[in-house]
């Protein structure tokens, strides 16, 4: 596995693949890394001929009660991981070859219409952050393929929302949640719970497959079903931000008349904050 840690430098490697004719699926990460991020590389390594993994700690995404400085890096991990995965690219750059002037004379990507709810709301500016350096790092390695993590939901629909608003030349792949055999969402968070918590976050996944049974049974009062999963979650001493069934496309309340629809959830055990979402399709 060859690594990078400048553009000049990635660059040959990513012309030398194109002067093979060889196509490139990249997975932009913020590094420590567990089975969520291995199946992403895999999906990637089954739709291209080349792997390329970026490891970087965006601080444009992080709010001012979030605290940059101790975000997990475990690094030599990861790339033992990514080498045992097959990946043949590592892009580890700096954030002063990313944000040369800094991040407050950055230009910004705001995609609209999907960034003020949900995560958006609880956590402001984060988006603008996330599109910024996705963006940042779709110009840098012209990837045919990229693949996002669909646990982070909302994220996924911005990035696509992005590439479709800006005519960007990638193809953006949503790769379905790894989970533990609970059901527990595979997340970096989970190793913030100990062992009665990691235990009891397993019902959040229960919920929103009771949710979504209901739904596709013919339940269609979709606040009097938020609801009732939200008294589920309080009872079982989470602390939820949300629990929203949507159109799986705008991210808005759904309707009688939307057919996809996704159920988008956050609950806190503790300090340890939780995402999880289940897809529901009525056709």
């Amino acid at each position: 596995m060859y690594q990078a840690t400048s553009v000049t430098e990635l660059r040959q490697y990513l012309q030398h693949w194109k002067d093979h004719e060889q196509s490139v699926a990249f997975i932009p990460t913020m590094g420590n890394l567990h089975a969520g991020h291995m199946s992403l590389i895999e999906k990637g390594q089954s739709l291209c001929d080349r792997s390329l993994c970026s490891i970087f700690v965006n601080p444009m995404q992080f709010g001012p009660n979030e605290d940059f400085n101790h975000y997990p890096r475990t690094l030599d991990s990861d790339l033992a991981q990514l080498e045992a995965a097959g990946c043949d690219l590592v892009y580890l750059p700096t954030a002063s070859e990313l944000y040369p002037q800094g991040l407050d004379k950055i230009t910004q990507v705001q995609v609209t219409d999907l960034t003020d709810h949900y995560e958006g709301a609880h956590r402001p500016g984060h988006f603008t952050g996330v599109a910024t350096v996705v963006l940042k790092l779709f110009n840098i390695v012209k990837p045919d393929v990229s693949v996002f993590g669909k646990k982070d939901f909302q994220q996924y629909r911005v990035i696509s929302k992005m590439v479709a608003d800006l005519n960007l030349d990638v193809q953006i792949i949503g790769q379905e949640t790894t989970r533990e055999a609970s059901g527990l969402a595979t997340s970096s968070r989970n190793q913030y719970l100990d062992d009665e918590q990691t235990d009891r976050a397993a019902m959040i996944y229960q919920i929103l497959r009771d949710a979504a049974h209901q739904i596709s049974e013919g339940e269609r009062d979709y606040p009097a079903t938020e609801q009732r999963a939200l008294a589920k979650l309080e009872q079982a001493g989470f602390k939820t931000d949300y629990f929203k069934i949507c159109n799986a496309r705008t991210l808005l309340p759904a309707g009688p008349e939307d057919r996809d629809l996704v159920i988008l959830v956050t609950a806190a055990l503790g300090v340890t904050r939780l995402l999880d979402n289940i897809e529901v399709s009525l056709w």
